[in-house]
């Protein structure tokens, strides 16, 4: 069985793109159907943060959001900041607090120090060099973006081999900050730890997870509650690109992990 035949199983509209570092090796449905990326967003901002301060116009160890917090505690979502508000649940750094509000305030941060909007700079120094023409974008710098999956698999290419930032940066982007914090995972409980990147989720060992079994430790991605997620495996130099039309829930949670392990089994190469 091809495995993306199993895009069926979610019973509702789904596409996939798998990608290699050579470019993609394997599509399936509608991949050119604008979506709403929703919390995949925030992999775009993290990224366009690092390259603000690969270009030294911010350091991830600038102060930025609440007293005692970071730059890179904004974007690892270990500020403090609850979900939605600028009211903290605790000092920064203590627990891993899944917040949009801190990835926004970390865009107005880079905004601030840029002197630009921070879809100008956005664009200018990383969704136009991708060729991400079919990007639009409604504000906020952590649910806003919307687009096909044709655009998420050039970001998943770059993502899986870096041209736009060097490869120390790169690296910062993907490595694990506080690596040792604990915290819930949206859709999936509470996660002991809870590893995060820079605006990426880092797979780790976390348990339950829409990522596979078979998806090292390494794997870098994240889901959006519209549908749309991805991931890049670096241990099997592989991608997947996905889009469903129904919000994330318990076909997601079944479906999509069985999905990563049928893709790596098919396209990783052994």
């Amino acid at each position: 069985m091809d495995a993306l035949d199993l895009l069926e199983d979610f019973g509702f509209e789904a596409a996939a793109i798998v990608l290699g570092p050579e470019g993609e090796r394997a599509r399936r449905g509608d991949v050119t159907r604008i979506r709403a990326w929703r919390s995949v967003t925030k992999t775009l901002t993290g990224t366009a943060c690092v390259l603000a301060a690969q270009a030294g116009k911010v350091k991830l160890d600038d102060p930025a959001g609440p007293e005692g917090s970071t730059l890179r505690h904004l974007l690892s979502h270990a500020s403090g900041y609850f979900y939605e508000s600028d009211s903290t649940l605790q000092a920064p750094g203590l627990r891993r607090h899944y917040s949009n509000y801190g990835i926004d305030e970390a865009a107005r941060h880079v905004e601030r120090a840029v002197g630009r909007d921070f879809e100008d700079w956005l664009r200018e120094r990383l969704t136009d060099p991708l060729g991400m023409r079919d990007l639009t974008w409604e504000d906020s710098p952590s649910v806003g973006a919307h687009g096909p999956l044709t655009d998420l698999a050039l970001l998943a290419a770059e993502l899986l081999r870096p041209t736009l930032l060097d490869p120390a940066w790169a690296a910062e982007l993907t490595t694990a900050q506080f690596p040792e914090l604990v915290g819930i995972m949206p859709g999936f409980g509470k996660q002991d730890p809870n590893p995060f990147g820079l605006g990426l989720e880092i797979r780790g060992a976390k348990s339950p997870h829409w990522t596979g079994t078979r998806n090292s430790p390494r794997t870098i991605g994240h889901f959006g509650m519209r549908g749309t997620a991805f991931w890049v495996d670096p241990q099997a130099d592989l991608a997947l690109v996905i889009g469903t039309s129904h919000d994330f829930c318990d076909a997601h949670r079944e479906v999509m992990p069985r999905l990563g392990d049928a893709v790596l089994e098919q396209f990783a190469v052994r």
